[in-house]
Order: C-alpha cells, then structure tokens, then sequence
C-alpha cells in the first residue's frame, strides 16, 4: 500500500481493496474499505458468487475481512460498488499479504513516531515512498534497515533523527529468530598426546560448520564433549551440526582415536 494510495480519496475501477463487513440486507452487504477511512461501498448479491445465492450470510458475514475488486466508483454520489465474484483465489492471497505487510511497516513507522513524539504521520511520509522505490514495498525495505542500521535511511535521504528511531524499531521488532541444538561427542585417543589429539580434532571439527550456522564446542567432562549448533532455522543447524560431528570422529579416527556422536534432545 503506497503512501500515494493513502493519500488518494477514492479507490480505481478495477483495484483490490480490504473491507469490513459493516452490514448485510436481503439484497447485498455494505461494507468499509480499511484502506480509504472506512468509506462505504455494496457488495450487490448477484456480485457475491457466479452460483446462485441464496442466503448471503453463507458467503459472507458481519466483522469479516474480505478481498473485493472495485467495479464502479461515484465519489459525486458517494457510491462505490464491489465484487466478490470476480476476485480469484491467488488475487485475494496476494492480497491479503500485502496488506498484512503494510499494516507491519506501518505499525513499526507508527512506533518510531511514538518515541519522536511527533504524529505518526511525519515519519512514515519521510521513510514510505522512499523504501517502497527502492524495494517494491516498505516491509521489505525495513529487513533491510533492520540489518544494516540507520546509515542505510541516512543515504536515502531520510532525516538522522526519524532514520535512527526507525532503524532501532526495525531491529527490535524484525531481529532473526535462532534456533539452537545440541550434540554429544565422545573422543578418545590412547596415544601419549592423546589430549593434543581431541584437542585438533575438535578445533577441525568447529572450524568446519557450514556459514552462516555457528559451532561451540566445550568440554562437559571428558571424554565428553558438548555441540551447540546456532542458525536461523532447524534446518541448517541440523545439516551443521551433522557436519561438525562427521569431521571431529573423521579426524580422531585419522589421527588413531576412536570417537562417537550422540544428539541431544530437547
């Protein structure tokens, strides 16, 4: 949702709005466009589905979000019309996510206004069109911010203050989440530098986890040694973690150890 759309009063023939339904009769459902300050528009029965309707409230019902598409617009009258029925599945998924996603850009611009104390207003005119320009749309714009700090707004022309608030929200609220898993491993070696031995093994083996995943390994009484994997998902810290297990028994068995590995559950 552009700030240009924000600021435009009547929505297009032809444009895919988010509405409320505020009020259903025996011929249609009035609802409000969240997008254009909960104006008015009819949903007609004969544009609620392409079958025949008989009871409206199977299709639709009151407080219900839904995707329409704008078929006639009055702004002289007041009048806006809608249809269901001509909105396909896929529009009205993608639609849904873009909305959900500009209402987050929003929420976390609206934030950063709050600790400005200026109106919410303010900042997002001053961050909106400029991420959206550079991205496509702004929640996009603000992983963006969210990694690489405030410079990042800074360069786009976004004033220092408003720039550093929103970059600080950005990473408060967008910061990764990272899973973590563990692992045992028990080394052995019975040569007189059998220490020095474990000891290469398991740097070999820390040295080894596949980027951006991130290995630790410490001892927990030996010859017992615990594996905590850190990635962004379970399923990277599951390929690291075998990975870093596999390199520690490979080397100790090279170097005439003997090793085994065992995961830790949760």
């Amino acid at each position: 949702m552009s700030s240009r759309r924000r600021r435009r009063e009547w929505p297009k023939v032809g444009e895919l709005v988010i509405a409320t339904v505020h009020r259903i009769t025996d011929y249609g459902a009035y609802v409000l466009l969240d997008e254009y300050g909960d104006k008015e528009g009819l949903l007609h029965i004969s544009e609620i589905s392409s079958s025949w309707v008989r009871n409206i409230r199977d299709w639709v019902r009151e407080g219900q979000k839904v995707v329409l598409k704008v078929i006639r617009v009055n702004p002289r009258r007041g009048h806006i019309d809608l249809s269901l029925r001509r909105v396909s599945e896929v529009e009205k998924r993608n639609k849904f996510l873009e909305w959900k996603r500009a209402r987050r850009a929003r929420s976390i611009l609206a934030t950063a206004a709050n600790r400005l104390n200026v109106p919410a207003e303010e900042v997002i005119n001053a961050v909106w069109d400029r991420l959206e320009n550079e991205f496509g749309e702004v929640l996009a714009g603000l992983e963006a911010v969210a990694e690489e700090g405030a410079d990042f707004l800074i360069k786009l022309g976004v004033p220092e203050h408003i720039a550093k608030a929103v970059a600080e929200v950005a990473q408060e609220r967008m910061r990764k989440k990272e899973v973590k898993i563990a692992g045992i491993l028990t080394l052995t070696s019975p040569a007189p530098d059998g220490v020095n031995r474990i000891k290469k093994a398991l740097l070999e083996a820390e040295s080894s986890c596949p980027s951006p995943a991130k290995a630790n390994i410490y001892a927990i009484g030996a010859p017992r040694y615990r594996v905590e994997i850190i990635a962004d998902d379970y399923k990277m810290a599951e390929r690291a973690l075998k990975a870093v297990a596999e390199k520690a028994l490979e080397v100790i068995r090279q170097l005439g150890g003997q090793g085994s590995f065992e995961r830790e559950e949760k």
